[in-house]
């Protein structure tokens, strides 16, 4: 047997109030929102500046103070070389031969005089051969005169004037070997002096002088030296010991008569400034750090300060101007002049003379932004405290408010439990478009260099290091991104707070 199904319909009249969806507020205000284009474009950026931002450094495979290097060659004076055409005196121990005496063995040996008188002593000049002289006085030596130079190969030996003239003395006179203190030294083609067949040290007129005092020139470095310098070669190569290269660049000064040897070296250097490559997508700064990695840390430092701040001002200003505007009378006036006080604050010259004495005291990095935070929220808030004031004023002579007076509810449950609600539809589009204005003062207190310092980034230091026109033209990477940033977050605050104000509104059409 069949079952006849009755289908039950309900008409409706077009006044039926079963026709109408019913939305409770949060839902009309949502609609209403999200019917905006530019309020849901706003947003959308916001989103993707969050994300950017806190989960972006946590993904970036660099840390917000990593600095990289890079290998550059560096031309760097390495040792200044002079041909000595001069002579050079040396006295013998705890003999006086020096000033005055200098130049009187001098001119005796220009004019080829075989003695001189200077202060009623007899000198003696003595001929050892090319350029080398020795001085005596009642038959004995008092000093040298010389211009080939005597160089021990030994960095820890100091050379001894008994030595010096007797190698000197072997060699004007073309001899082969010599004896000191006992010992037989010889002395080869090169001019170098051997003892048992080991060399010790080597005569030359190329005095070469290393820049750094712990440097020690050898002769194998100083013997191809003089090879480049003879044969006019601009450049050199030469291999250490250990077996480290090294190229060398000869520079010669004309006017002093001497050559700089220039050292070409791979240095560790901080790689600033580098172009966007795929191991930094958008470069690095003059520090030598990630750009990309910078923006995302100092996107969170912006975004923190601006919500911080608000919720100070936003604090400070309800309860305020919410005392102000229920009590009224003495209250309200009192308040009310404070906030006028407060208007006449100069904020961005307190705020710059705040930063400067913070500079002044070496302030941490991280207790400056606390600082920062806690100045801008004390300055701000006098503007939602007047906000907040005009619309208790309007909303206490309500109905409901004289009923929750007439039920004996205490004066803080009225003003925190029945009016502040009332109030928050406008206090959120304040504060929306509030952290957008606070982020910009931060910013540019940052780049004036007196807000966030180095070694947390913020959009606006970031934006600081352009410090010149070079820097400005030449590394865009450096501060478009970052400015590009700041402009598109403040624009979506602006665009979100309109929104919201249009969504609030209750004469808005559905």
């Amino acid at each position: 047997m069949s079952e006849n199904k009755e289908v039950i319909t309900e008409n409706y009249s077009l006044n039926d109030d079963r026709r109408v969806k019913v939305l409770s507020p949060g839902a009309l205000v949502a609609k209403r929102f999200f019917r905006n284009r530019l309020a849901v474009f706003g947003l959308s950026i916001l989103i993707f500046m969050f994300l950017f931002s806190f989960v972006g450094g946590l993904v970036s495979p660099y840390d917000e103070k990593q600095t990289f290097y890079r290998e550059d060659f560096q031309n760097k004076e390495f040792a200044g070389v002079v041909i000595n055409d001069e002579f050079r005196y040396a006295a013998a121990p705890e003999k006086d031969f020096g000033g005055v005496l200098n130049a009187q063995a001098y001119l005796a040996i220009s004019s080829g005089q075989s003695e001189f008188i200077y202060k009623a002593v007899k000198y003696t000049v003595t001929n050892h051969g090319e350029d080398f002289y020795s001085f005596y006085t009642d038959g004995e030596l008092i000093g040298i005169a010389y211009k080939d130079i005597v160089n021990m190969s030994d960095a820890n030996e100091t050379i001894d004037f008994d030595f010096m003239f007797a190698s000197l003395a072997a060699k004007s006179a073309n001899e082969k070997s010599f004896e000191y203190k006992g010992e037989t030294y010889t002395i080869d083609k090169d001019d170098g002096v051997f003892k048992n067949g080991t060399e010790v040290a080597y005569i030359s007129r190329f005095i070469a002088r290393p820049i750094l005092p712990d440097v020690f020139l050898t002769r194998d470095f100083k013997q191809q030296l003089e090879l480049a310098i003879e044969t006019k070669d601009d450049e050199f190569t030469f291999t250490d010991t250990d077996g480290t290269v090294a190229e060398y660049t000869l520079k010669y000064n004309a006017g002093d008569n001497n050559w700089s040897v220039m050292q070409s070296m791979a240095t560790r250097v901080l790689d600033t400034y580098s172009a966007p490559s795929k191991s930094h997508w958008l470069g690095t700064d003059k520090s030598g750090m990630d750009m990309l990695t910078r923006i995302m840390y100092g996107g969170r430092v912006s975004l923190i300060i601006g919500f911080i701040v608000v919720i100070i001002e936003t604090v400070i200003g309800v309860v305020l101007g919410g005392l102000a505007g229920y009590f009224g009378k003495w209250v309200d006036m009192l308040i009310m002049r404070i906030v006028d006080v407060f208007y006449c604050i100069p904020s961005m010259p307190i705020m710059l003379i705040i930063g400067a004495a913070m500079d002044e005291y070496n302030v941490d990095p991280q207790i400056r932004m606390l600082y920062l935070m806690l100045i801008l929220g004390f300055l701000g808030w006098p503007g939602i405290a007047r906000l907040v004031r005009g619309q208790i004023l309007s909303l206490r002579e309500q109905e409901f408010m004289i009923a929750a007076e007439a039920s004996g509810i205490s004066v803080p449950r009225r003003i925190f439990k029945h009016l502040l609600p009332n109030v928050i539809p406008q206090l959120i589009v304040t504060m929306t478009m509030g952290i957008g204005s606070t982020i910009i003062t931060e910013s540019t207190l940052s780049f004036l260099g007196l807000g966030v310092r180095f070694p947390f980034a913020s959009w606006g230091n970031i934006i600081n290091d352009v410090t010149d026109v070079h820097v400005l033209t030449s590394y865009w990477f450096v501060w478009i991104p970052a400015g590009v940033c700041l402009l598109v977050t403040v624009l979506a605050y602006n665009l979100v707070g309109d929104g919201l104000r249009d969504a609030f509104d209750p004469k808005m059409k559905r």
